[in-house]
């Protein structure tokens, strides 16, 4: 190790960063700087110790070494190191093996599409576009991409460090030493970072975008969302039970002449209200029929029990299932979802799940329905403007609601 750094240049770099991309000053100020001639440039570890070239903080002009502040925290972020480890782990035999140079190219190629013009990186940075490839994927996807060649020899010599990609370093501190964070303080400055990104975008980086919504919310499988959600509706208590005389209550002999009926159970019926409306797109309505085919597989495939009525202001066809591949699904005007639901609860027998997928631009009934109900709610970007008094109507306080996509 070496002290002897140009401190004052590497801190005013960081500032640099943090007033150009004030969304990550937590990160940046979070981070350990450890002076050393083992690295070639900066290199972070997993513990947020970043390794710093004294060389190199001398040799490299203050904008383009801001933007280094930036592309080692990034990694951080992101999780290369234990998206690397994972990406390791999963592949197997010789051909399949993954060096580490790969994983830390990949990783560069992730985070440097995300970097403008206003904070320049060194001139010999890897970009998709110098190794040839196509800008906006993620890590996992341009690895396979990338091999020893001519196009990846002039960035061989790179190296962020352990951080970038899962592989321990000789110069990591590791975890027992006084240096970094710990698990909790890593995780608390990744959250706090997303929540300021979430809370006012700006003109964050889509990409930057992106891994804040996934870190504040995170990404939950939506048709197991939506099975739960049906499965609860068709299992509550009550639904599919009915009075019989077609068996005689227990009770009955304790009132001789009197014939009680008894309580049975029959399999539960679910409608499916789909919108067609011109706001709906073919891919939608494509979704549609996949989660038409995931009721009837919940239903123990009985085509009987699953009636599909296809809805834009009017109720346009009603039947029940032969197969999904048969369902038509008419429509293409405006949008009143409300005839669909009465439509389907005034069937004969009466259904036990209302299932209604849409894209939500909809009236919805004003008195609950006398059925559990489920809406899935196709996706649709937020479009509200200042001068804008237009509200999307929300979906009713008494239906169970899964976001679909």
């Amino acid at each position: 190790m070496t002290t002897n750094m140009d401190a004052e240049k590497l801190y005013a770099a960081r500032l640099r960063a943090c007033h150009l991309r004030p969304y990550l000053a937590t990160a940046l100020f979070a981070l350990e700087v450890v002076p050393t001639s083992t690295v070639p440039t900066m290199a972070v570890d997993r513990h947020w110790c970043c390794y710093v070239s004294p060389a190199f903080v001398e040799r490299t002009p203050l904008d383009e070494l801001a933007g280094v502040w930036v592309h080692e925290v990034s990694h951080l972020l992101r999780d290369h190191h234990g998206r690397g480890k994972r990406l390791v782990a999963a592949r197997t035999g010789p051909e399949a093996r993954v060096r580490p140079f790969q994983i830390n190219l990949a990783a560069d190629c992730e985070i440097n599409d995300d970097i403008d013009d206003d904070l320049p990186l060194p001139s010999g940075a890897v970009t998709p576009a110098r190794l040839h490839l196509k800008p906006g994927l993620l890590l996992e996807e341009y690895v396979d991409d990338i091999s020893p060649g001519p196009l990846t020899d002039p960035y061989a010599w790179h190296d962020c460090g352990s951080g970038a990609d899962g592989q321990d370093r000789a110069w990591d501190l590791g975890q027992g030493s006084s240096h970094g964070l710990s698990e909790s303080e890593r995780e608390a400055v990744r959250f706090r970072v997303a929540r300021g990104i979430v809370g006012a975008p700006g003109s964050t980086p889509a990409g930057w975008q992106r891994w804040a919504n996934d870190v504040v919310h995170p990404p939950q499988t939506w048709r197991d969302l939506l099975g739960a959600a049906l499965r609860s509706a068709v299992t509550s208590s009550g639904v599919g039970d009915n009075y019989t005389y077609g068996r005689p209550g227990r009770r009955s002999a304790s009132l001789p002449g009197a014939i009680l009926p008894s309580l049975r159970r029959r399999p539960p019926r679910v409608s499916v209200v789909i919108d067609t409306s011109g706001s709906v797109s073919d891919d939608e309505l494509g979704t549609a029929l996949l989660e038409v085919s995931a009721i009837l597989k919940a239903m123990g495939g009985r085509r009987d029990l699953v009636t599909v009525f296809s809805c834009d202001a009017a109720v346009q066809t009603a039947g029940r299932v032969c197969q999904t591949e048969g369902i038509p699904l008419v429509g293409g005007g405006g949008t009143d979802l409300t005839t669909g639901m009465a439509a389907a609860l005034g069937c004969h027998p009466k259904p036990d799940a209302l299932v209604v997928l849409t894209d939500g631009q909809t009236a919805w009934p004003s008195a609950r329905p006398s059925c559990r109900t489920v809406v899935g709610l196709f996706p649709r970007p937020s479009k509200w403007r200042e001068d804008s008094t237009y509200q999307r109507p929300s979906p009713p306080s008494w239906a169970r609601v899964v976001r679909l996509g």
